[in-house]
């Protein structure tokens, strides 16, 4: 597989560390650049706009390579270093906002590189006004997708773990079965530790999409025309056995 990615490997971030500002700055063009993919992440900001209630401040952690403030203009961007295109450096284990002051904090790919993510969930709680949510599409485990993210991705994806992840970098850190072991595996003592955060909702998606737009790091293996007919394909499996992802939302009472 190793040979196998570095043929595939975009040209843009071939041989950049993920931890490079640099690297995700680009990434917010390859993404724009790759239709399928683009296409994707158009429909999970779509999917995440649905889920809240409240538009009126909204922070996205993790925004750095996406297009999230397209879709929601008034939308506070972040990202853990600084890259052009975003409102405000943010550590989301120790957010700069009052009280109360955020309708919902949104984002993608984001939560299972957090370390110390349960310092997360408290400093979300605290800023979140009542009925206020977090949703995101993060990796999601199920049989099909546990084998491709432990054969075909460079991440970790250790279901055993604990919420602690390696902390090498400010992105390359990452354990993906992480959503998993605190919504799902560890889904009580979430409600212990944060009884004022409810899990609303957790969808399992798309099976194999991701895959064949080739992702942020490798070239494209899918046209853009052939978008619908997939996701109308992944739609006829049983999302429970085959999705590679999940749509996650959390509630403040």
């Amino acid at each position: 597989m190793g040979i196998l990615n570095q043929i595939l490997a975009h040209p843009l971030t071939r041989g950049l560390s993920i931890d490079d500002p640099q690297t995700t700055e680009l990434r917010r063009q390859i993404i724009v650049e790759k239709p399928f993919l683009k296409s994707i992440y158009h429909e999970w900001y779509g999917r995440i706009l649905e889920a809240l209630p409240n538009q009126d401040r909204v922070l996205e952690l993790g925004s750095g390579a996406g297009f999230f403030k397209e879709m929601l203009p008034n939308a506070i961007t972040s990202e853990v270093f600084p890259v052009e295109g975003v409102d405000i450096v943010a550590d989301a284990c120790n957010l700069q906002f009052l009280d109360g002051d955020l309708d919902a904090i949104v984002m993608t790919d984001v939560l299972h590189h957090i370390p110390g993510v349960d310092r997360f969930f408290a400093e979300a709680s605290r800023c979140l006004r009542p009925g206020g949510r977090i949703v995101m599409i993060e990796p999601w485990r199920t049989p099909w997708s546990e084998w491709v993210y432990n054969h075909l991705h460079h991440e970790p994806f250790v279901p055993s773990a604990d919420w602690n992840i390696p902390t090498t970098g400010p992105l390359s850190g990452a354990n993906g079965a992480l959503p998993w072991i605190i919504f799902l595996r560890d889904k009580e003592e979430f409600g212990r530790q944060y009884p004022e955060l409810k899990i609303t909702n957790i969808e399992p998606i798309m099976p194999f999409s991701y895959m064949l737009s080739g992702g942020v790091s490798l070239r494209s293996l899918m046209p853009n025309f052939l978008y619908r007919s997939i996701r109308f394909i992944e739609g006829l499996l049983p999302a429970d056995r085959f999705a590679m992802f999940a749509l996650i939302e959390v509630e403040r009472s």
